[in-house]
């Protein structure tokens, strides 16, 4: 049933029940499955009937569904044969036994001999284990609080335990407005209809008993589809607006503007040219003068051809990607509104924001100017920075004479792991984030006279920038060293805010001050661009939504009405203005934006959250209490995380279903120390030999399965069996640390992508999408495979999973992906794969020319650079999709766009990383070295040797990534994994193949937070490192993921290479020399791979740690 069906029958629901249609109610919700109401279902439990108890339970649930399922309809079928049994009624408690409990005696023979020996007593409470049980009520009720917890621990009924948030009536509205609709398209509409009946299309009656025409039906045709083209631009895609409605948004707001520049005068131009409306407008090409594009030494036609298709071109085929149809509906479980836990900061919170790729890692900022970053999954405080003036000789003698009663006006992450913090005195703070608890002091800037009122990150010429503004009227632009660049000068107030954006290839700042002025800016010293008043003419910020195509303003004037408004960028004007505020505020009312399609503000002691396509107030939540008049707010960029400040000097976060099950991700106890006795007894059905963790210790169970007994003081456990440790057991000594080993397919989930299998075809790279939806194969055959999940019930998301099998995904023209292979040896061939950052088109080769593909249709746009040489490795700019890197088989490396032919390296190109932060490019070789690359002049920095085993030949690939702070770099090769500062090319850290993984390592790669490392071995086996300290937290091995034939096959199968999911930490994928692809997860349960081994380096068990590092810089001290 579809999302909209869905709710169809929710909005059914709410009527019935304002009809007061009791019993239609309930046999909907069972016959749906939509929503399991707990209230109706206590009802039916306390007044002991049991039939429709299990009636109602079926329709979301059976009894061999799960283990929760089991242990639910086990308490209630015992519960029953015990009240039998307590009114003397020996046949009803026969044939309870008989027909109900037998189920149960296929898992626990023992159990059910024993409830049958109770017929035998004359009170069954004669049984010690039963002497506590009470009278009937008491017993059901005890026994309800424990299906409760079981019901809620079930997977099965996730999502259907809360009925969603709906205004009174609401169906009985949607027809009214229907019907309304209706009237507005009769031809002769009468003042006061009379409707009666909805049977039929309602037509008012034309006077004089003429005629009435017939109902107006719209064609399809007529309700206007916006284009929703992809561009491909230096920054991804800034989907869904048009390419036109980009372009002519900033010609709008900017009409008046004098281009500073004459790259800037060709973009506006350009982008004010209509475009035919049968005609994809085409994206311009990105911040490279006409003028100055060069061909490099080795042009060739096919290069030219290439470069045509990067260029701007008049085909409406070349490099465009249409985004696919949005069918996404959206409902309030989309937003986080369930209170998962609370943080005390200790002083009032003025700022906060959420790490841009680690989603629980929250930045905040305080009245009394600490800077603190918070693991809310850990509820750990990992760094507190109290304020200080890092060097008060370079502050200004004004700021000298003012530094008191300091507080942090804003708190920002940068996209590559900076962090600045913008105060009330004159200062600003960059501080450099290089992972768990280190946050090292960068630059103290005096940037302001008077505060700093806001600060912002942003890239303008593919240099990372602070733009600040403040109460000395000005918006400054420095770069990372302290050099000023701007100086922004026009406003006739303080700067409250700036609002730093781009569309295609126009960089430019929007400010707004408190006389309520808001103008525009482009990167230069001429002057504003814009020049409008915002609503309320007082205090306003404005925000981007997340994929960059609509402007968003919220603010509070002086007589405290608040105002949040939705931009038309092409008319500088208000295109809808939301309703819900309620009370003046003595304040300025924040706000903030999420997943394309939500807008929240805090407000009179709530948070209010709004639909962004209607100015209506869609629903509000006060936290559970304790929220401020103005709470302060930020989203994750998940949008599944809610961090607001509370009245107590503290942090709530807020989460929905998908946030809580993220941050249970990052906890620090084991999640079985986290259970409650109840589910601790519901999880006592384990299999054969399964590996449980408890409290931090891997244990292994050898036993049948067994299911676990009575609640009300019944303990049917085979006394020759362990217990299971419950919570109360937290008290004992801790236990050592142990290795999580996943050994078998129950340990994990798992999929095997459709259609993969083939032993003429190993996988030689593999890719996720960046959006975090497909996987893309490339073989040892040249040819490319495309896996796509679709967004269904089972898979709400649409994102990768474990749990669902992809759609191996093809066009209707049924064309492959094919790279050409003429005259190629495929046994010696290097294949290389590159993507876009807005999964538009994929590039790759196989020892041939270098192919670019559509990767909507599959198409060869081109192909280029014919060997020999042979192109090894690709890479595109992380900025720039048209500069591309491209490795060569005779160790050469060409930059495209650019003329440019990078030689340093004696052996092919194997790997290839830019850093946008250090501003470099790092290849490595099959020469086992590392080149550093300057991004600005081409030539080379350093070279660098990797560490290798005495008596190892300076042979085979190395791999190089960088984490995501762009500073660190991961290195790899088949007898090291490998941590370097990048910005030094220092080994800190090294570790090589020992113990269970003592194979030959095949490849790595970091987990999307870098927080880990994924690493496969040509013995099959995969390890999962600490990204910190390279020391292994699990492996996994081939048993785990393999299937019998590929283990007891008769030649080695094993991963070639692994990918980790952009989004999901701990999912990664694995392709196999035998043509399969796999995508790994950990259990639901356990929800991460084992927990983080001791920092010291000592023994774990009286036994050498396997994964141990070294904390030295000398790259010659390797852990053995």
């Amino acid at each position: 049933m579809s999302s909209l069906s869905r709710e169809l029958v929710f909005l059914i629901l709410q009527f019935l029940e304002e009809e007061k249609f009791k019993e239609s109610v309930h046999k909907l919700e069972q016959e749906s499955g939509f929503f399991f109401n707990m209230k109706y279902f206590e009802e039916k439990v306390q007044a002991g009937e049991w039939d429709e108890v299990e009636k109602y339970l079926s329709g979301f649930t059976k009894v061999d569904d799960n283990r929760y399922s089991m242990k639910i309809f086990f308490e209630i079928r015992k519960q029953k044969y015990l009240e039998a049994l307590d009114r003397q009624d020996k046949p009803k408690a026969v044939e309870i036994l008989v027909t109900d409990l037998k189920v149960f005696s296929t898992f626990n023979e023992e159990l059910y001999k024993e409830i049958t020996q109770l017929l035998t007593l004359n009170n069954f409470r004669e049984n010690e284990q039963l002497s506590k049980y009470g009278d009937t009520k008491t017993a059901r009720n005890i026994m309800l609080v424990e299906l409760k917890k079981l019901i809620e621990a079930n997977p099965l009924f996730r999502d259907k335990l809360v009925f969603p948030t709906l205004r009174s009536s609401r169906l009985r509205t949607l027809i009214n407005q229907s019907l309304n609709w209706q009237h507005q398209l009769c031809k002769n509409p009468r003042p006061n209809p009379d409707i009666k009946t909805l049977f039929t299309d309602h037509t008012c009656t034309p006077p004089n008993g003429a005629v009435a025409p017939p109902p107006v039906t719209l064609p399809v045709a007529a309700v206007a589809k916006p284009a929703a083209y992809t561009p491909i631009g230096p920054h991804g895609p800034f989907q869904p607006a048009a390419a036109a409605a980009s372009a002519n948004a900033l010609a709008g707001w900017m009409a008046n503007a004098a281009a500073s520049s004459s790259v800037q005068a060709a973009v506006v131009t350009a982008s004010s040219i209509p475009v035919p409306p049968n005609q994809v407008p085409i994206v311009k090409r990105p911040r490279t003068p006409p003028g100055t594009i060069t061909m490099l030494d080795y042009q060739n036609p096919d290069h030219e051809q290439l470069m045509k298709r990067l260029r701007p071109a008049q085909s409406v085929e070349e490099v465009t990607y249409p985004t696919p149809p949005r069918h996404q509906t959206w409902s309030q479980d989309d937003l986080p509104r369930t209170v998962a836990l609370a943080l005390h900061q200790g002083s009032a919170v003025t700022s906060m924001d959420f790490h841009p790729s680690h989603h629980t890692l929250l930045l905040v900022g305080s009245t009394s100017a600490e800077i603190t970053l918070w693991e809310v999954g850990l509820r750990e405080k990992l760094v507190s920075k109290p304020f200080k003036i890092w060097d008060m000789t370079a502050c200004s003698l004004q700021f000298q004479a003012a530094v008191k009663d300091v507080i942090v006006n804003r708190v920002a992450w940068s996209p590559v792991n900076y962090v600045g913090a913008a105060f009330s005195k004159h200062l600003i703070h960059l501080y450099a984030y290089s992972g768990s608890n280190d946050l090292r002091q960068h630059l103290e800037v005096d940037a302001h006279a008077g505060s700093v009122n806001d600060l912002a990150f942003a890239y303008p010429n593919k240099q990372l920038c602070v733009i600040t503004c403040g109460d000395d009227k000005l918006v400054k632009v420095w770069d990372l060293s302290g050099r000023k660049l701007y100086t922004l000068e026009g406003h006739e107030a303080p700067v409250y805010s700036v609002c730093p954006h781009h569309k295609e290839n126009i960089q430019f700042i929007f400010s707004t001050a408190i006389d309520g002025k808001i103008k525009a800016w482009l990167y230069d010293n001429t002057g504003s661009k814009v020049d409008y008043d915002a609503p309320g003419h007082f205090c306003t910020t404005m925000l981007y939504s997340a994929d960059g195509s609509r402007l968003f303003s919220c603010g509070t004037s002086k007589e405290g009405d608040s105002f949040l408004v939705e931009w038309n960028e092409s008319e500088g004007a208000i295109k809808r203005t939301y309703t819900g505020f309620r009370r003046k505020s003595n304040g300025v009312v924040q706000f903030d934006t999420t997943q394309n399609h939500f807008l929240a503000a805090g407000e009179d002691h709530q948070i209010k959250f709004w639909d962004m396509d209607n100015v209506n107030l869609l629903t509000h939540t006060d936290a559970e209490g304790g929220l401020p008049l103005l709470p302060r707010l930020r989203f994750n960029k998940e949008g599944n995380l809610l961090a607001v400040s509370t009245t107590d000097n503290g942090i709530k976060i807020l989460a929905t279903a998908a946030g809580l099950r993220s941050l249970r991700t990052v906890e620090a106890p084991s999640f079985e120390a986290l259970r409650t006795p109840i589910e601790a007894a519901a999880l006592k059905a384990v299999s054969v030999s399964l590996l449980i963790k408890v409290h931090g210790e891997v244990r292994i169970l050898v036993t049948d399965t067994v299911l676990s007994a009575f609640h009300n003081g019944v303990d049917t456990m085979p006394r020759n069996m362990e217990k299971a440790r419950t919570v109360e057991d937290s008290t004992e000594k801790v236990k050592p640390w142990q290795l999580a080993e996943i050994v078998e397919p129950v340990q994990c989930r798992l999929v095997t992508l459709p259609e993969s299998t083939d032993n003429s075809n190993k996988i030689a790279r593999l890719l996720y999408t960046n959006n975090g939806v497909g996987i893309l194969a490339l073989g040892s055959n040249g040819i490319q495979k495309l896996w796509k999940w679709s967004r269904n019930e089972q898979n709400p998301s649409g994102k990768a999973t474990a749990s669902v099998v992809p759609q191996h995904w093809q066009p209707n023209s049924g064309l492959l992906m094919t790279n050409d292979v003429s005259g190629v040896n495929l046994e010696e061939a290097v294949p290389c794969i590159a993507l876009s950052k807005n999964d538009s088109y994929v590039m790759s080769a196989a020892g041939g020319k270098v192919s670019l593909f559509n990767m909507m249709t599959f198409k060869v746009m081109t192909t280029f650079m014919p060997p020999p040489p042979a192109s090894t490795f690709l890479a595109f700019h992380p900025l720039d999709n048209n500069i591309i890197a491209i490795g060569m088989e005779d160790s050469t490396i060409h930059i495209y766009n650019v003329k440019s032919k990078l030689k340093g390296h004696m052996k092919r190109i194997s790997g290839l990383a830019f850093s946008t932060t250090l501003n470099i490019l790092v290849s490595s070789g099959a020469d086992a070295q590392l080149c550093v690359w300057s991004i600005d002049t081409w030539e080379k920095r350093r070279l660098v040797t990797i560490q290798l085993p005495a008596g190892k030949a300076a042979a085979g690939d190395t791999r190089v990534q960088f984490h995501s702070d762009q500073t660190r770099l991961l290195v790899f090769h088949e007898t090291q994994l490998a941590i370097y500062d990048a910005s030094k090319m220092e080994c800190i850290r090294q570790w090589v193949p020992q113990e269970q993984l003592s194979a030959p390592i095949s490849y790595a790669a970091y987990s999307c937070n870098s927080m880990l490392i994924y690493a496969t071995f040509c013995d099959g086996n995969v390890g999962v490192f600490d990204a910190d300290t390279l020391k292994l937290r699990c492996r996994v091995a081939p048993s785990a993921y393999m299937s019998q034939s590929q283990l007891n096959g008769s030649q080695p199968v094993y991963p070639l290479v692994v990918a980790a999911h952009p989004q999901e930490p701990n999912q990664f994928a694995v392709g196999l020399n035998d043509g399969t692809v796999k995508v790994i997860e950990p259990t639901e349960s356990e929800s991460k791979w084992g927990v983080s081994p001791p920092a010291d380096n000592g023994m774990l068990n009286g036994r050498p740690a396997s994964s141990s590092a070294t904390s030295s810089h000398a790259p010659e001290q390797i852990q053995r």
